[in-house]
């Protein structure tokens, strides 16, 4: 009897797994296939933010601030060391850099990048943000941004880091970057879901404070 009920148990664990494996991996191609593949040709906002992890975002960010798109531009995610003075003939930096490009030195993670962005929004009073990011990073950080300032319009200007229009399944370096990012997507979304007020009370308490 013992022998049966322990069989039993097993093949519902092994079912059990394998229904969560299967909807693990619907859900990643799902994650991939919606993933931004190019940056729209006209967008419109008060400001524009880029989040730091790859070079390609920040020279977007500081070309499309420099054609006149946004009053400010923040750069939030850089490392302590960073100067402007150093940042800006990396990044290409022209008559608007000095003046109206703030570093942001408070976020260590996208978590981070959104409190420190929603702290920025609000001291300034803008109602609309342009999000630059690597277009598989795109995802959770509107998931992030959106709830730190559910009040602002925030419009997606993706950077193709990961060429998903091609096949990226043969390249291991994508495979894990994805899987990765998809990973980190799922646990902000169940920590969202969880904890709803989180992120937009933290935020207002350091706006607040500053």
């Amino acid at each position: 009897m013992e022998a049966l009920q322990s069989s039993a148990a097993d093949r519902m664990f092994w079912r059990s797994a394998f229904a969560l494996f299967a909807l693990y991996l619907v859900g990643f191609a799902v994650f991939v296939a919606k993933l931004p593949t190019a940056a729209p040709r006209a967008v419109h906002a008060d400001a524009v933010v880029a989040l730091t992890g790859g070079e390609d975002r920040l020279d977007v960010a500081v070309a499309l601030f420099e054609h006149g798109i946004g009053r400010r531009l923040l750069i939030t995610g850089v490392y302590p060391y960073m100067t402007k003075s150093l940042l800006k003939p990396l990044l290409h930096g022209g008559p608007r850099f000095d003046c109206c490009v703030d570093l942001g030195f408070a976020a260590t993670n996208t978590h981070g990048n959104a409190m420190e962005t929603a702290g920025w929004a609000r001291a300034h009073g803008y109602h609309s943000l342009i999000v630059v990011t690597a277009n598989y990073h795109m995802p959770r950080s509107l998931e992030e941004f959106s709830a730190a300032m559910p009040g602002v319009k925030l419009v997606p200007y993706p950077v193709p880091e990961i060429a998903t229009a091609k096949r990226w399944w043969l390249d291991p370096g994508a495979i894990r970057a994805l899987q990765y990012e998809y990973a980190k997507f799922l646990g902000s979304f169940a920590l969202r879901t969880v904890y709803p007020h989180h992120w937009t009370q933290t935020a207002q308490a350091r706006t607040t404070a500053s």
